[in-house]
Order: C-alpha cells, then sequence, then structure tokens
C-alpha cells in the first residue's frame, strides 16, 4: 500500500497493493491492522454506496460534533471529482480544500478525518461511489456548505452540475460557524 499525505494535516491518499491476473485482479480496500499503522484509528461503523450520473455533483455535507464523521471514500465504478474542505477553526488550512480524482481505474482510496466537509461530482453516467463513516447518520447535526462558493475557491470542472435541492440552500463559508475546534 503506497500512502501519500496531501497538504492538509490529516487528509490522506491510499493505493492499494493490486495483484492482477489474467483473470483480473484483487486488492484489499480495508485490513483495520494496516490502516491503524499508518494512522487511521477510526471504527468505522457504516459504510455508504450511491450511484450516480455524470455531472451529478453531492455536496459539501459534514455532521457536527459530536456526531462528526471520518469517512473513507473510493469509487467501485466509474470515476469522481472528490473534494474535501477544512473546517477545523484552529488548523492552519481553514476553509482549504484538496481535490483528488478517484476512479475505478486508479482504484485510489481518500482518508478525510473528522472536521472536513465533504462532496464529489461523478464524471462519468453510472459512477459507484463507496463511503465507511465512522459514525451514524444525524440529521440534527448535518451541515452543508454550498459547493460553489466564491470563498471556497472549488473548480469542479463541469457547467451546470446536477445538484438537489438541499445542496442548492448550503451555507456560504463565510456565513458558516465551525463547531470544530480541534
Amino acid at each position: 500500500m503506497k500512502i501519500t499525505k496531501t497538504n492538509i494535516d490529516g487528509l490522506i491518499i491510499i493505493e492499494p497493493q493490486i495483484f492482477k491476473d489474467d483473470r483480473g485482479f484483487f486488492f484489499e480496500s480495508w485490513n483495520v491492522k494496516n490502516f491503524q499503522e499508518i494512522g487511521i484509528k477510526d471504527h468505522f461503523v457504516q459504510d455508504n454506496q450511491s450511484s450516480s450520473s455524470k455531472g451529478v455533483l453531492r455536496g459539501l455535507h459534514f455532521q457536527n460534533p459530536p456526531y462528526a464523521q471520518a469517512k473513507l471514500v473510493r469509487v467501485i465504478k466509474g470515476s469522481v471529482l472528490d473534494v474535501a474542505v477544512d473546517l477545523r477553526s484552529n488548523s492552519p488550512t481553514y476553509g482549504k480544500h484538496y481535490s483528488i480524482v478517484l476512479s475505478d481505474k486508479n482504484l485510489k482510496s481518500f482518508y478525510i478525518p473528522k472536521g472536513f466537509a465533504h462532496g464529489f461530482v461523478a464524471l462519468e453516467d453510472d459512477t459507484i461511489f463507496s463511503y465507511k463513516c465512522s459514525d451514524m447518520y444525524n440529521k440534527e447535526s448535518e451541515g452543508c456548505l454550498l459547493w460553489n462558493d466564491k470563498d471556497l475557491g472549488i473548480d469542479w470542472n463541469v457547467i451546470n452540475p446536477i445538484i438537489s435541492p438541499k445542496d442548492v440552500q448550503g451555507l456560504h463559508f463565510k456565513d458558516f460557524k465551525s463547531k470544530f475546534d480541534d
């Protein structure tokens, strides 16, 4: 497994060791021992999966403490531009984002610790996105930042994305009051 730390503390890109032969390929997408050795000690309690058409944008979502979620995300089929925004008020990268293309070709996983908003846009039809969460969904603690907020400056590289009514009403970052202070 190859580990790459990003320019935002806590965000980690994981490239699995892939075993290929004439039958196809095999890799471990999750191994608690290996992930603990690289510093991912979260206890994941919920797995989620979504299917999206090309141009569907989901995000930027988060859950406030005490129901904050760390996530381990990857693409099973297709590809996405995946984005994490630092919401930790004491972080030197507060309000900054990191983006990465995840696909069924590169088989990378992206670890997003607690204290980040998360979103993605599907780059292909029938994209299947999978993620592990360290806490259960809690409607009362959920939040959403406006995906195209100019203060965040995220280049989604998509024109006229397909967005849910909830995501259209996300908060502007300037109106967001962080509850993530560690």
